[in-house]
């Protein structure tokens, strides 16, 4: 009976990991479709946040429903796929951790100063933070190929920012947060489907 629990509980967060970006980036890249005034350059993405009409409450419906599937899949999901190891209830905690600071920046958009800028920082830190985490998780419990994948992504999801910080290459964040949340992305998407094996 347990076991079986175990199994629905990983299945569930399956389809959370898998669903969560897909819902996240089309609603963030239909908000950017509806508001022509948008720039990669001079924005930040959370600036679509504030937009009035459609725009606004579709990128916050996505940012939040995009987190919560994504703290489903880190609770359902991670956590029995690594089993009782302490690293990896670490680093799976870690990452629900910013799954929740996702949902706050679609709660608290930029109307909500500085709340809004906490809780953005709070998940592009802890997002690759817990990747690192994870690595050592995914290593320590023999998957070895998989660990080699989540340390590539941390870095990947890190770099923008570093990059950001060290030459200041765009005046705005946009262009980092989206290509750090797309590295994020993709290591939920492959995680998941690695879930469905045995």
């Amino acid at each position: 009976m347990a076991e079986s629990r175990t199994v629905a509980y990983q299945r569930i967060g399956v389809a959370a990991g898998i669903a969560a970006p897909v819902v996240g980036f089309i609603c963030i890249l239909a908000a950017i479709a509806s508001y022509p005034a948008f720039s990669w350059t001079d924005n930040a993405l959370s600036d679509l946040g504030i937009v009035s009409g459609k725009t606004g409450p579709l990128f916050n419906f996505g940012l939040f429903a995009s987190g919560l599937l994504a703290l489903s899949f880190a609770t359902f999901g991670l956590f029995n796929y690594l089993g009782k190891g302490w690293v990896g209830r670490i680093g799976s905690a870690t990452f629900a951790a910013s799954t929740l600071a996702l949902m706050a920046i679609g709660i608290f958009n930029e109307s909500f100063s500085p709340t809004h800028y906490l809780v953005s920082v709070a998940f592009f830190v802890l997002a690759p933070i817990s990747l690192f985490i994870l690595t050592a998780a995914f290593w320590l419990a023999h998957k070895r190929r998989i660990a080699g994948f989540t340390v590539l992504v941390a870095f990947a999801a890190a770099f923008p920012w570093l990059l950001l910080f060290a030459f200041n290459y765009v005046p705005n964040v946009a262009i980092p947060e989206f290509l750090s949340g797309l590295a994020v992305s993709a290591w939920v998407i492959v995680v998941s489907t690695k879930m469905l094996k045995p």
